[in-house]
């Protein structure tokens, strides 16, 4: 290899390896190549393909000139049977004077490429890991590629492969120590400052309806808006929790299930007994934000067991078929007066915005809230 072109090659190479590394747009990377290709083969028309399940092959970056009628090549996908998805299965790299015209090239030739001559393949990727294939091309009626010129590509092609295989398992790395820290955080925030503001929440409740001490208006008004922030600011913590979580939230998978669980696990350390809890049906299909109206509606509805009810036993069932069912039902005092409209409006409102509706049933002999919303 020449010495300037080496020096060429290795420049560019070391570009790519700092971009991939430094966490660069996986595709500005591959843009990178492809043009970096291009010029070392002083090439019209640059292409990175890679390979799929079924062998074929698809550009996913392109530099230089396709041709009048066909602009932007990103996208195609040539045959497993073209000379350019055998390169990137065998890794022995093509070189032909005429794409178009020569036997071992033309017949799977798409035709957007046929308005090409000189052609050169090489395989993209490591022996361990092939991705795919780089591929330049030359208008027709131009000098044909050299062997020293299909050297350099396929040199250049194995060590940008190798470094965006590299760079994958950095970046595979660094996503697991970030999601391990989220975690940690998450758990942080759901197992200490949740319970601390909730079991701060209850202080407050009990206290404002002791009935030794009897508090002024503005005072009571006062401490029952200090509980309504706790309980705001729960919702805000466990808001967090999830989006630290679930960074990328689906909107038609849930975890229902689990936060109910989760919920319920919670209810009884802060009661001094399990609450029993019964599943019937699936609710992996429940949509995202109906799963997030049920369960806020259980926290609220466990909350107010927590701090008003004064139960032994707790039942909480949810169950679907046409719609989705939540109750809670509690063998407690019964909701005291002026609780209704402040602890349990929030039960009524989640039902209203999901299109159903919430039911509560109160009595000294205890409570069963009822939230159904229709599914579909």
């Amino acid at each position: 290899m020449e010495p300037a072109l080496a020096a060429k090659a290795l420049g560019a190479s070391t570009e790519i390896a700092t971009a991939a590394l430094s966490g660069e747009d996986p595709e500005a990377v591959l843009r990178l190549v492809v043009q970096h290709a291009a010029e070392l083969a002083e090439a019209d028309l640059g292409l990175v393909m890679t390979r799929g399940e079924d062998g074929a092959l698809t550009v996913e970056a392109a530099h230089g000139s396709p041709g009048p009628t066909f602009t932007d090549p990103v996208g195609l996908v040539l045959s497993p049977r073209s000379s350019a998805a055998r390169t990137a299965r065998s890794g022995v790299a093509v070189v032909v004077e005429d794409v178009a015209a020569d036997p071992r090239t033309a017949p799977y030739v798409p035709r957007e490429l046929r308005t090409f001559g000189p052609f050169a393949a090489a395989p993209f990727g490591t022996t361990q890991r092939r991705l795919g294939a780089l591929t330049v091309y030359r208008h027709r009626g131009a000098r044909p590629f050299t062997q020293a010129a299909v050297e350099v590509l396929t040199a250049f092609a194995a060590q940008a492969g190798l470094v965006l295989v590299l760079a994958e398992g950095a970046n595979a790395r660094a996503r697991l120590t970030l999601y391990q820290e989220r975690e940690r955080i998450a758990r942080d925030l759901h197992d200490v400052l949740v319970q601390r503001l909730y079991a701060a929440g209850m202080q407050l409740d009990l206290l404002a309806r002791r009935p030794s001490r009897k508090l002024a208006r503005h005072d009571a008004q006062r401490l029952a808006d200090a509980i309504d922030q706790l309980d705001a600011s729960i919702e805000d913590v466990r808001s967090v929790v999830r989006a630290l979580r679930n960074p990328e939230p689906d909107d038609h998978a849930t975890d229902l299930a689990d936060s109910a669980r989760t919920e319920v696990a919670i209810a009884g350390e802060l009661l001094g007994f399990p609450p029993v809890l019964e599943i019937d049906g699936d609710l992996t299909d429940v949509p995202a934000a109906l799963a997030d109206h049920a369960r806020a509606a259980l926290r609220e509805a466990l909350s107010n067991v927590v701090r008003h009810s004064g139960a032994h036993h707790v039942n909480v069932h949810i169950g679907r078929d046409a719609e989705l069912r939540l109750v809670v039902a509690d063998d407690g005092c019964g909701i005291p007066e002026g609780v209704t409209h402040r602890g349990l409006k929030h039960l009524d409102e989640r039902a209203r915005q999901a299109g159903g509706r919430s039911v509560i049933r109160s009595s000294p002999k205890g409570t069963t809230v009822t939230w159904t919303v229709p599914l579909g």
